[in-house]
């Protein structure tokens, strides 16, 4: 027969501990007068699963929550890449239109092409497509992108004179910054 090793524990059940300032046995750290009474600091097996099973449905439902949000997150960013690959179209309209204000014999083809881009810029807000027109407004690097500081009489310190280029949010998400002229405030001589 071999000998159990002695810096092993033993299996035995634990035996009880007396609290000196107390005088209450007591077993696995509780007092045993509150194992046998059922005292209202202890819970039944039962409420315990009670527990856990509703935590376990509130879980669930927050997941449930989380993934249809996500989803429509998805869905409104979808298509985010194709509205971008739409802006320089919209871009290279407005150059057109702009030159073709010198040429009075375009007019009914600038009409025309004024129609176009109403329709497109009128699609793409129904997807969520929002044009930023900062002109006069304070310059906010968060949305802006300054090209150019440039002294001014009218338009005061750090507000955007021009917009070169349109900036455009996607459900109020950045996804171009518009390109601006800063002033830089009066001229000092």
């Amino acid at each position: 027969m071999k000998k159990k090793e002695t810096g092993t524990q033993s299996e035995s059940p634990e035996t009880p501990e007396v609290n000196k300032e107390t005088d209450a046995t007591q077993v696995d750290g509780k007092p045993e007068s509150a194992k046998e009474t059922g005292d209202a600091s202890s819970t039944s097996p039962k409420e315990d699963f009670k527990s856990l099973y509703l935590r376990s449905v509130a879980d669930l439902e927050n997941f449930r929550k989380r993934v249809a949000k996500d989803k429509q997150d998805i869905i409104k960013m979808a298509n985010g890449s194709l509205i971008e690959s739409l802006l320089p179209v919209i871009d290279t309209m407005k150059l057109g239109l702009q030159a073709a204000d010198n040429q009075p014999e375009a007019a009914d083809i600038k009409k025309g092409f004024e129609m176009v881009l109403e329709q497109l810029n009128r699609a793409l807000h129904d997807n969520g497509l929002v044009e930023l027109s900062p002109e006069g407004s304070l310059f906010d690097p968060n949305l802006h992108e300054s090209i150019a500081y440039q002294a001014s009489e009218t338009v005061p310190e750090d507000h955007i004179i021009q917009t070169v280029r349109s900036g455009y949010t996607l459900n109020d998400r950045l996804i171009r910054a518009a390109n601006v002229i800063v002033s830089s405030g009066k001229e000092t001589s």
